[in-house]
C-alpha cells in the first residue's frame, strides 16, 4: 500500500538578475507562467482532527470478510485521533440497513459501508450523504453513484484476466490444452466479471478450450463437491481456475482424494492457506490471484481524510478521488516472500 506519510510535492525557487531580467522583457520568448499549486493540505500521520468513522459491514462467515474487519480496525487504531464506530456485521440487508441508519443517527463523521447487497443498501447511502455523511463504499457497489463520495474495491474483471493471461502463458505451447473453471456464486455481479475477464483472456490463446465450468458458494464444502463433479467429468485437462481461495481449500482436497496432479491450478483472493501452498511448491496449486482485503485498510485512510477535509499525500488533487480500484496481482513462488505477509486466515 502507498505509504501515506510522505508528500511528493517539490518547491523550487530561483534567483533571476537585472540582466536576465532585461533580456527576457526585450526577447520574443514568451515567459514562463507559475505552475498552479494547492494549498489543500494533504493527509499524513500526523493527529489532525478529530474523527468519527462509522463502519458496517456484512458478517465475516468468510477468510475475507474476516480479513476486512481486521483491516479496518487495525488502521483505526493507528491513528489516535480516529474512534471507530464499528457494528456487528450481518448478511440481512434490512437488519444492516438498521445499523447504518444508526450510525447516521449517531451523527458520526464518515460512513464506511461494505454492504451485503450493494442495491439493497443504496437508498440508506443516499440517506446519509443526503445528512451531509460522506459515505466511502467499499466493494460491492451502489447502485447510484449519489449514495457514495468515494469507492473503493478490487478488480473482479482483472482478477479473471490475470488469471487467464497466466493460465495461457503456461499453456501457449501446449496443443489442444484444455482448461477447467471453478466458479463463485453465479447469481453475484461479481462472478460474472470474473468469468467474463478469464473468458477474454483466453481468447488470446487459440490452442486453449474452455472445456467446463461448475459454480461453487465460496465455501470449502462446496468447493469440495463441485470440484469432484468436475474432476468425475473431466478425466483430462491442463489448468483449473478456481475463483475462491476458501472454496479451494475444499476443491484441494477432491483433487488429492481423486489423485489427479496433471494440472496447474490458480487460486483467487491472496487465503494464506493458498500462499503456503505456493510456497511450499507441493500441490497443483502455483498461482493465486489477489483480491486484497487491504482495500478495508485504505477506505479508513480516505474516510479520516474526507473527515478532515484533506487531499491524498502525494497527489496533487485537492480532493480524494470518486474512486479507487486495486490491482489484482498474480503471486506465485518467484514473488510469494512479497505477498505472503498479505495472505489472511
Amino acid at each position: 500500500m502507498p505509504e501515506t506519510s510522505r508528500r511528493g510535492l517539490l518547491f523550487g525557487t530561483a534567483a533571476v538578475s537585472a540582466g536576465a531580467f532585461l533580456t527576457a522583457c526585450t526577447s520574443n520568448e514568451p515567459k514562463e507562467k507559475a505552475a498552479a499549486q494547492s494549498n489543500q493540505p494533504a493527509a499524513d500521520d500526523k493527529p489532525g482532527k478529530p474523527v468519527t468513522i462509522g463502519f458496517a459491514g456484512p458478517q465475516a462467515d468468510h477468510g475475507w470478510l474476516n480479513a476486512i474487519n481486521v483491516q479496518a480496525k487495525a488502521r483505526a487504531e493507528k491513528y489516535s485521533e480516529v474512534t471507530l464506530e464499528i457494528t456487528e456485521g450481518s448478511n440481512d440487508t434490512a437488519a444492516q440497513i438498521g445499523q447504518v441508519k444508526t450510525l447516521i443517527n449517531k451523527k458520526v463523521d464518515v460512513l464506511v459501508v461494505l454492504p451485503a447487497d450493494g442495491k439493497a443498501l443504496t437508498q440508506v447511502g443516499l440517506e446519509a450523504m443526503k445528512a451531509g455523511i460522506p459515505v466511502v463504499n467499499l466493494d460491492r457497489i451502489f447502485a447510484s453513484p449519489q449514495a457514495y463520495r468515494c469507492w473503493v474495491g478490487g478488480d473482479n474483471y482483472g482478477m479473471g484476466l490475470n488469471a487467464g493471461h497466466y493460465i495461457g502463458e503456461q499453456l501457449k505451447d501446449k496443443a489442444n490444452a484444455k482448461v477447467v473453471e471453478l466458479a463463485g456464486i453465479d447469481n453475484l455481479e461479481l462472478t460474472k466479471q470474473r468469468s467474463q475477464g478469464f473468458a477474454d483472456a483466453l481468447k488470446n490463446y487459440s490452442n486453449i478450450k474452455l472445456v467446463a465450468r461448475q459454480a461453487a458458494d465460496f465455501t470449502v464444502e462446496s468447493g469440495q463437491a463441485k470440484m469432484a463433479q468436475l474432476l468425475q467429468a473431466q478425466k483430462q485437462f491442463d489448468a483449473l481456475w478456481n475463483h475462491d481461495d476458501d472454496q479451494g481449500v475444499g476443491a484441494l482436497r477432491a483433487i488429492q482424494q481423486a489423485g489427479r496432479d496433471e494440472f496447474l491450478m490458480v487460486g483467487g483472493a491472496g487465503a494464506k492457506s493458498a500462499m503456503d501452498a505456493i510456497k511450499a511448491d507441493n500441490s497443483v496449486l502455483k498461482a493465486t490471484v489477489l483480491y486484497p482485503p487491504t482495500m478495508a485498510a485504505s477506505a479508513i485512510d480516505l474516510a479520516r481524510a474526507l473527515g478532515q477535509s484533506k487531499g491524498i499525500a502525494g497527489l496533487s488533487e485537492m480532493e480524494i478521488p470518486t474512486s479507487l480500484t486495486l490491482y489484482s496481482a498474480v503471486v506465485t513462488k518467484d514473488n510469494i516472500d512479497q505477498y505472503l505477509p498479505t495472505g489472511f486466515s
